[in-house]
């Protein structure tokens, strides 16, 4: 964490990093700024330090505590980071991704469903942008290599997890879901060995079953996938971390990236388990 003696992270990743591993550090009215950092840094970017507070709900002078918690002089030192990232992706998708949730779009069919599709279409150009194949293929390769893959997630995010598990056997890529059912999560966590991957799916705020779970398949020693929404602890001491922007539509927001991303690794680890099979005569 940078102090105000240090020199402040003018590297925008390396910023985000740092924002999130503090993160447990930081007062409540801090953790909600860093929320919105991790969440909507474009909106960082482009909002003033009044704007901000008042969407954030707290007062501009937390805003310039929280870029000084982290070396910069104020706040115009610390935004300038997150403009310079936007310059350097801006893609007329992450305006439409801003500009979806002041739509109204519920009151209307046809503009609900135009406003649904470019909000996927967002998400997916998104996914594209910011997911290095590199990183597509080492959580393939974590998979692939697993005795047993084992899924956890609650909630909105558990359709992405079942539709990976799915995807997965059909590969025959032995794979597991920790759905928890009738409170058996706890029995179901005695499963996975250090042999295994586990793949935690969890956007804010995370389920309390996930995190402890996620840490407790750590603590075993198993190899660890996240997919998360905001990149924060534990999720980002994953062997291998994706971040996911899921547009909004009037506070609804679908899952077309995760899906995507699951579907992606999935048939890169069916590939790749394929490859290593003993062909038959």
């Amino acid at each position: 964490m940078a102090t105000d003696e240090d020199t402040p992270q003018r590297d925008f990743k390396a910023l985000r990093e740092d924002i999130a591993a503090s993160y447990d550090d930081l007062s409540n009215r801090l953790k909600l700024i860093a929320d919105f950092t991790l969440r909507d840094p474009s909106g960082f970017a482009l909002r003033t330090a009044a704007v901000l507070g008042d969407e954030i709900g707290v007062a501009p002078s937390a805003i310039i505590r929280f870029a000084k918690h982290f070396g910069f002089s104020g706040f115009s030192e610390l935004q300038s980071v997150f403009r310079d990232e936007l310059q350097a992706s801006s893609t007329p998708y992450q305006d439409r991704i801003r500009n979806l949730e002041k739509s109204g779009a519920a009151r209307d069919t046809a503009e609900m469903t135009d406003r649904f599709v470019e909000a996927g279409i967002a998400s997916l150009r998104e996914l594209q942008r910011s997911t290095p194949i590199d990183k597509i293929e080492t959580a393939a390769r974590l998979l692939a290599d697993a005795r047993i893959v084992h899924v956890l997630a609650q909630k909105r995010t558990f359709t992405a997890a079942t539709y990976l598990v799915y995807n997965l056997a059909r590969l025959e890529v032995p794979a597991n879901l920790l759905d928890g059912s009738g409170g058996t999560l706890d029995q179901q966590m005695m499963m996975i060995s250090p042999e295994d991957t586990v793949v935690a799916i969890s956007f804010h705020p995370s389920a309390e079953d996930t995190v402890r779970s996620f840490e407790r398949a750590r603590a075993i020693g198993a190899r660890t996938i996240s997919i998360t929404d905001l990149p924060r602890a534990p999720f980002t001491n994953a062997d291998s971390c994706f971040q996911i922007s899921e547009a909004s539509v009037d506070g609804f927001r679908s899952l077309n990236a995760t899906i995507s991303l699951a579907l992606i690794l999935a048939i890169r680890a069916g590939t790749l388990c394929g490859e290593e099979r003993p062909k038959e005569d």
